[in-house]
């Protein structure tokens, strides 16, 4: 039976038009205004957006670290996902180091194959750097995945400037892409003994030990290596005001950068750290960490310019009883938040419907771009005659209030906790299948393995 979305408007990044969509099977068969078709089964969406499904590049499930697991796996993180109209995430396979990369990725192939309520894929993560990992990267093209992920800081992830600028150069011959957590390990460092000599011990030291200009140095450190290595990059993460300074610095020397942040830099703030209860403070703990107004605006006012390309959710989720580790001292707060059900609705509320951003830009950082980046176009990201039927359909008129104990995350709770939005989702179709209809998700585990080529943004 197909199916025949008539009456929405279908948002893409280069406008947007009234215009039904019929979809066959788990494909979209024709955009086009009044379509006609005797044998499908019609659904009135008038007055609603469609999206293309969108894609979180940037998630963390099941993932062990600072002593614990994240409390969303494959199966509960991608139905959150799903539930807030993300239909892929693209998660990070994280050997070890004296792992090797085949290792890792077959480690999240376990996790995620026959578990995922949403498509999905993997960046595979490099915290190590020897002729046999060289050796493997050109394995990891052939196997789908030609983006990498290394970092600037955590001593068990990062790797030093030497072994940066050489992957950097070896994932350049096939075509590929690197995302770049970066912070300056070293300031941090010296901070956090400062602090904890201090007795400065509570959460409100989180964003003092790592303030802008560790995050902006270390942009501009890397963008340096990139111009000898002359090799594109991903900033992810991006949330200060100071770093997107010097992305543009680096753009105006000619090189090719491209800039992901994500929902909470750009509605949440630093002032949360300072709350008189520990676990609502602890539960905003990230890195980098929530900003003030002025990076808010900043990173705004480079969405709308398209100064940043992607917004991604970064989501590594705990509980707030895992947070509780962090009691007393600051550093063993495990880092990360919840974030995959909410970004949709948070970008349409605080962008869209504030003026910030057109919908036709929400359409670009939430799918398009992304799947342009990452080498998933247009199978993925866009509403067309060929491409997966991956649509979110938005009721811009259903306005809702985002609660903690609504959400599926194993988190348990949301830091958007109270947040009227404006409009909510209606339904969201995986591959032309109804996934989820009022906030109720109504597949299992349909989502399947992306392999992705080299990107095209």
């Amino acid at each position: 039976m197909k199916t025949l979305l008539k009456g929405g408007i279908v948002v893409s990044g280069g406008g947007s038009a009234q215009l039904d969509v019929l979809v066959d099977g788990e494909k979209i068969e024709q955009v086009a205004e009044h379509i006609l078709c005797a044998d499908a089964n019609v659904v009135d969406v008038t007055g609603k957006l469609l999206f293309p499904g969108f894609i979180d590049a940037h998630t963390h499930f099941d993932l062990d670290v600072c002593n614990t697991t994240t409390a969303d796996n494959f199966d509960t993180g991608t139905r959150s996902a799903i539930r807030g109209g993300t239909t892929m995430v693209i998660d990070f396979a994280c050997p070890n180091k004296g792992e090797s990369l085949q290792y890792g990725l077959d480690l999240w192939h376990k996790k995620a194959d026959g578990r995922s309520s949403c498509d999905y894929s993997f960046h595979m993560t490099i915290d190590d750097w020897n002729d046999e990992i060289k050796a493997e990267v050109p394995k990891m093209f052939e196997q789908g995945i030609p983006s990498f992920k290394m970092y600037m800081t955590y001593p068990a992830m990062m790797i030093g400037d030497k072994d940066l600028f050489y992957a950097l150069e070896e994932i350049k011959k096939y075509g590929g892409i690197a995302g770049v957590h970066c912070e300056n390990a070293g300031v941090i460092d010296a901070l956090i003994e400062q602090h904890k000599a201090d007795g400065k011990l509570a959460p409100g030291s989180h964003p003092e030990c790592r303030p802008n200009a560790t995050e902006a140095e270390a942009v501009a450190h890397l963008l340096r290596i990139c111009e000898v290595a002359d090799t594109p990059v991903v900033i992810v993460h991006l949330s200060t005001k100071e770093a997107l300074a010097e992305v543009m610095a680096a753009r105006a020397r000619g090189q090719k950068v491209y800039v992901e942040t994500c929902p909470h830099y750009l509605t949440l703030d630093e002032s949360g750290y300072y709350e008189a209860d520990f676990r609502k403070a602890a539960g905003y703990i990230c890195a980098p960490p929530l900003r003030t107004k002025d990076d808010q605006n900043a990173l705004w006012k480079g969405l709308y310019n398209g100064a940043i390309q992607t917004v991604s959710t970064d989501h590594c989720s705990f509980t707030l009883e895992q947070k509780e580790a962090g009691r007393g001292d600051f550093t063993k707060i495990p880092g990360g938040l919840p974030g995959v059900e909410t970004r949709g609705v948070l970008l349409y509320t605080f962008g869209v419907a504030t003026g910030k951003i057109t919908k036709e830009k929400m359409a670009e950082v939430l799918s398009e771009n992304p799947a342009k980046l990452y080498g998933a176009w247009p199978r993925k990201g866009a509403i067309l005659a060929g491409s997966d039927a991956d649509i979110v359909v938005y009721d811009p008129e259903a306005d809702t209030t985002i609660k903690g104990e609504d959400m599926l995350s194993e988190a348990k709770y949301t830091p958007y906790d109270g947040m009227r939005t404006r409009g909510s989702i209606a339904q969201v179709y995986l591959r032309g299948k109804l996934a989820v209809e009022h906030g109720e998700v109504k597949i299992g585990a349909a989502g399947t393995f992306i392999p992705r080529t080299t990107g095209t943004l």
